[in-house]
């Protein structure tokens, strides 16, 4: 039905790991955290936490890494590279540095209405589903960013359709 590569995502190299204490964060992650407008009203302490919560993931080029009527698997946020949201086979949109994808599902709990292929090698920081709602949570400020662009992908939706 729909082409899926054979390629598993990899973990990323081991500088990117998370470490085990929030001081040990590395410090390229959490500076691309610190560049990305989701994570944008986090202090410095709070960056480097979430780059703790997060793990980081590489896609190749043409994985799918949520398939549309199955069940999620979690809430990504894409640090390079780009991704094709598909529904029924069409492409509806193109996400990339910085979009994130898998939240509806999560929050829902549905299974995703869209498949989300990497268009080229991907890596993402990814938060598992049931991880996503304590994060939330925790950094309400990350959570209103997220429905700012919710807001603004739901009002594109609705003059897309006019």
């Amino acid at each position: 039905m729909y082409p899926v590569s054979e390629a598993a995502p990899t973990r990323a190299p081991s500088r990117c790991k998370i470490a085990t204490m929030a001081t040990d964060a590395p410090l390229d992650l959490v500076d691309s955290l610190a560049g990305l407008t989701l994570f944008a009203d986090l202090s410095r302490p709070q960056l480097e936490r979430a780059a703790h919560t997060f793990e980081e993931t590489v896609f190749p080029e043409g994985q799918r890494i949520l398939r549309q009527g199955f069940q999620g698997t979690g809430f990504y946020v894409i640090l390079d590279g780009e991704v094709a949201v598909r529904v029924d086979g069409e492409d509806r949109a193109r996400l990339g540095r910085g979009d994130f994808f898998g939240e509806v599902s999560i929050l829902l709990g549905e299974p995703p209405v869209a498949d989300a292929v990497a268009l080229g090698p991907l890596r993402c920081l990814q938060l598992p589903g049931s991880d996503v709602e304590r994060f939330l949570q925790d950094h309400p400020a990350v959570m209103y960013r997220m429905l700012q662009a919710l807001a603004r992908r739901l009002r594109n939706a609705n003059r897309w359709r006019s």
